[in-house]
């Protein structure tokens, strides 16, 4: 008996009409003008679904909709989620999609050198997902990359993803790598990493800066980079928001490779799969020191002499 609420509306339709014309208006051209996404609620049954097209603007009569996917068998099938519609898209298209369960999938791109914490404030504040994070995160296990989700997808969901990423990459790297470095493990080559994200963004100078921290730590030299003081103050928490003063070179930390020699004891941040390739590929190089250049990249140097040459360059060109 349920089922002729359906059969005698269509019979009296195509009555009226005839049934190719009913056919027709079901593949024809839709009413939508733009892309929309409309959420379909879970439990939702045809006449709920017909509706929020309906208002959505994607459809025009509700009751073809609801002939149509009881025509096509698709009244039972329909399912819950975000779905995005395509301008003109037909009655029977609008209907296929929901059918077959063909969700939107938002994205989130987790750049490269947030720290842990700054990422984990991200996915904490982004629409479209859902429940507190739980997920225990340390510095440098998260990679950065854009990853999809459904409306409402747990947030551990997404660092979950990263972590995985991360610890199938970082192996690959590391157990490719280039032979003879002073990595005593895995987690020292994502410390050298870490702080190639953070010296440089220029992709031709990522190997530059590898090789010379390899140098520094080869011939027992303090790597002394900024970027490690950086941490040693903010514990990766904030953004230091003023420039590092000469005092804070002196910061009492084992991040602080002003004052400590070796690698920090773990990664400053999250860093991308070219800056793990150039601390597992430094370049051969004989540079030991490096200046930013004015234009956005560096000059490098093998002598004190020369650099402070470039230095002083650098300081005529601010």
């Amino acid at each position: 008996m349920r089922s002729l609420k359906y059969i005698v509306p269509a019979v009296l339709l195509a009555a009226v009409i005839g049934w190719q014309q009913l056919k027709a208006m079901i593949v024809a051209e839709g009413p939508l003008q733009e892309v929309v996404n409309v959420v379909i609620p879970k439990g939702a049954g045809t006449k709920l679904v017909a509706q929020e097209l309906k208002k959505a603007g994607i459809i025009r009569h509700e009751l073809l909709f609801r002939i149509a996917t009881r025509l096509n068998g698709a009244d039972k099938a329909l399912k819950a989620g975000e779905y995005q519609f395509m301008p003109k898209v037909s009655v029977l298209q609008a209907m296929e999609k929901i059918a077959r369960g063909e969700v939107f999938y938002r994205r989130i791109t987790i750049p490269e050198g947030l720290t842990s914490g700054q990422i984990m404030y991200m996915v904490a504040n982004y629409p479209g997902l859902s429940g507190e994070i739980t997920v225990d995160v340390k510095e440098g296990e998260l990679l950065p990359e854009t990853y999809s989700f459904e409306l409402d997808a747990p947030r551990d969901n997404i660092l979950l993803q990263a972590k995985s990423a991360m610890a199938k990459i970082k192996q690959v790297i590391w157990d490719n790598r280039a032979p003879g470095l002073p990595y005593k493990d895995i987690n020292e080559m994502m410390t050298m990493a870490s702080i190639i994200e953070k010296e440089t963004s220029v992709p031709e100078e990522r190997a530059l800066v590898a090789s010379v921290f390899i140098n520094r730590l080869n011939r027992r030299m303090r790597l002394q980079t900024d970027p490690t003081v950086i941490y040693a103050l903010t514990e990766g928490e904030f953004e230091l928001k003023r420039p590092l003063r000469k005092s804070d070179l002196n910061t009492d930390s084992a991040f602080n490779t002003y004052r400590n020699y070796g690698l920090p004891p773990a990664p400053i941040c999250n860093p991308g799969v070219a800056a793990m390739e150039a601390a597992a590929h430094p370049a051969q190089t004989d540079y030991l020191y490096f200046v930013a250049s004015g234009n956005g990249g560096h000059n490098f140097a093998r002598s004190l002499s020369e650099h402070n040459r470039n230095v002083r360059k650098w300081q005529r060109n601010r």
